[in-house]
């Protein structure tokens, strides 16, 4: 029982499905597109594409699109207007066509009267047709359309506004019916501003006369371009083609009235749209598809007007955007600077403030370590100059101290001589003088053990590589070296054992004789400093610096280390007696020569500590 239950539910079902209608695949529908003129006109070009868009975009079906165009404007007979009927019907002899769409007047004239022979059944939808040219004819049932609103005033009133002392508009058209048509249409609008303003109506010239009166307008006029097929001498054109001509010729402003003319030379206006034209038919010929118009809809009639701007035309005209009305579109704009390279340029200013950053902290950072640098320089002088004072100072008390004795002898016995002189007792003055010499020698000797005072340092001795000491004092000048303008050059053996000495002492050393070198250039043209280390021929480190400036005078070589002597208006006479000690303090020798290009070369040695062993 329950099986028998299952099944009979399973042959129900079976049913259903099969009973089901099945969905029928999308369909396609085919529309036909008839073109009065040519479909590369702008104008036209911009219509079919807005409709081709509209269209594929709001319908459920897939829509296939027939292009036809009729070119009437070079080619209006009636036997060629026969042939193309009966062209077209053989084309779509077998082919299911759901809606024909005729663009523009001359379009809708053929259909109705051939479309019955060509599309029998097919309803029939126009576009960019206006009232006029509609008329009072009465129209099929299968006929319906989207009418244009033509509008002549708001273009004028634009015109007005921004140029308030226009006295007269120049009106451009053509001779073919077309142009005439619609310029007698636009002239009734006209005629509410002929009691102000003058009209003149250039529409019989050939081409080419017609740009030579349009170069010669008066001040303060206008030229309002309408539509141009044919000129006064019968010579067929298409307007955009003429639009160009018309502008580069005029004296003045170009104003008009189609869109497709934006971007060829007119100023702008309340612009008819194309494109909008387009949308609208499409949005019809969609109702028509989809079957909800039953019955025969009234026309259509949308404005399709846009106030529209050429910037390149406002600027050669000097026409300021600030007087434009609300809601204006401006076309053509040359884009800035900064809206055309705006990413780069945004980079470009990061990369300029990070740099900025970096530049600005390297500067910082440079000027501490300038400011180091001196404050080293400064401290550094600051002790050799109290060093050089102490020194002095401990030289003169000792001297004073130790000297005063002998001195003293030396005078009482001199005075003794001079008594015994008098009284002629020659023996007794022997022993007087004698005394002299005595006190004298013992002065020396004082001096002497005083040197060898001044000699036995008892400050810690460590090996020490010359050359890091020698950069180590550039380091310290290198701004003096900079603020001289003095060029260096080093020539520094890497290959020179270290030696053993007092790293602080042989510094000062090094650094009072490139001090004093330095100071010894600053009257010199040339000015060049030479360092050079290097191992000598008995095993020594050999240490030479060379300047280009005064030099010594030979007479003063002997006496150039000798304590108190000094060649300097404010020098002390210390410095070159100090390092003196110090080197010889060291095992070492110091010496001084003239330079090869004036100036003088300090050169002094220390033994290593190699030698140092051999000879232990």
């Amino acid at each position: 029982m329950r099986l028998s239950l299952i099944l009979r539910g399973l042959w129900i079902a079976l049913i259903v499905l099969v009973s089901a209608p099945v969905a029928a695949p999308c369909a396609t529908r085919h529309v036909v597109m008839l073109f009065d003129e040519r479909v590369e006109l702008p104008g036209l070009a911009n219509l079919e594409a807005e409709f081709v868009r509209t269209l594929n975009s709001n319908s459920p079906d897939r829509i296939e699109t027939y292009r036809e165009t009729m070119d009437l404007s070079r080619f209006d007979s009636e036997t060629y207007q026969t042939l193309l009927r009966d062209y077209l019907r053989a084309k779509y002899a077998n082919k299911k066509i759901d809606v024909v769409l005729a663009v523009f007047g001359r379009a809708l004239e053929f259909l109705l009267k051939h479309g019955d022979a060509i599309f029998p059944g097919t309803p029939i939808v126009f576009c960019g047709i206006d009232k006029e040219e509609l008329g009072e004819r009465s129209l099929p049932p299968h006929v319906r359309g989207v009418l244009l609103n033509r509008e002549f005033a708001p273009t004028l009133e634009l015109a007005l506004n921004l140029h308030p002392v226009t006295k007269q508009f120049a009106v451009v058209a053509g001779t073919s019916e077309y142009d005439t048509r619609l310029l007698n249409w636009a002239r009734q609008d006209f005629s509410a501003y002929e009691s102000r303003l003058t009209f003149t109506y250039l529409t019989t010239l050939p081409l080419q006369r017609l740009l030579t009166e349009l170069a010669g307008l008066p001040p303060h006029t206008i030229v309002l371009f309408m539509t141009f097929f044919r000129d006064g001498a019968g010579e067929s054109f298409v307007p955009h083609n003429v639009v160009p001509l018309v502008s580069d010729a005029a004296s003045a402003p170009v104003y008009g009235f189609n869109d497709q003319f934006l971007g060829r030379g007119i100023v702008g206006g309340s612009l008819y749209s194309s494109s909008t034209q387009g949308m609208e038919a499409a949005k019809l010929v969609l109702h028509v598809l989809d079957g909800s118009e039953r019955l025969r809809l009234p026309l259509v009639e949308v404005s399709s007007n846009k106030v529209m701007f050429d910037w390149r035309q406002m600027q050669r005209w000097g026409i300021s955007e600030s007087r434009l009305p609300p809601g204006s579109e401006i076309l053509f704009r040359n884009p800035t600077a900064w809206e055309q390279y705006r990413g780069y340029i945004l980079a470009v200013i990061a990369a300029i403030l990070i740099q900025s950053a970096l530049i600005f902290w390297l500067l910082y950072e440079q000027g501490r370590r300038q400011r180091a640098e001196i404050l080293a320089r400064n401290t550094m002088s600051e002790l050799t100059n109290v060093n050089r004072m102490a020194t002095v100072g401990q030289l003169s008390a000792s001297i004073a101290h130790e000297v005063r004795q002998p001195l003293a002898a030396i005078m009482a016995n001199a005075q003794a001589a001079v008594r015994w002189l008098e009284k002629a007792n020659v023996k007794e003055v022997l022993e007087s003088l004698n005394g002299i010499v005595k006190e004298g020698h013992r002065a020396s000797d004082i001096v002497t053990n005083l040197r060898a005072m001044f000699k036995n340092d008892v400050q810690e001795k460590t090996l020490i590589d010359i050359n890091k000491l020698v950069l180590s004092v550039l380091a310290l000048v290198q701004i003096d070296l900079q603020k001289h303008e003095i060029e260096l050059q080093t020539q520094l053996d890497d290959r020179i054992p270290e030696v053993l000495g007092n790293q602080v002492q042989l510094q000062q050393v090094i650094l009072n004789l490139v001090t004093n070198a330095i100071e010894s250039m600053s009257s010199s043209q040339t000015r060049m400093l030479r360092i050079k280390t290097e191992l000598s021929q008995s095993n020594r480190v050999h240490v030479s610096i060379e300047d280009t400036g005064s030099g010594i005078k030979s007479s003063d070589v002997t006496r150039v280390f000798k304590p108190m002597f000094t060649t300097k208006a404010r020098g002390m006479g210390m410095g070159l007696s100090i390092c003196q000690s110090i080197v010889e303090n060291h095992d070492g020798r110091i010496w001084v020569s003239p330079g090869a290009n004036g100036g003088s070369i300090f050169q002094f040695e220390l033994p290593t500590v190699a030698s140092k062993d051999q000879a232990a």
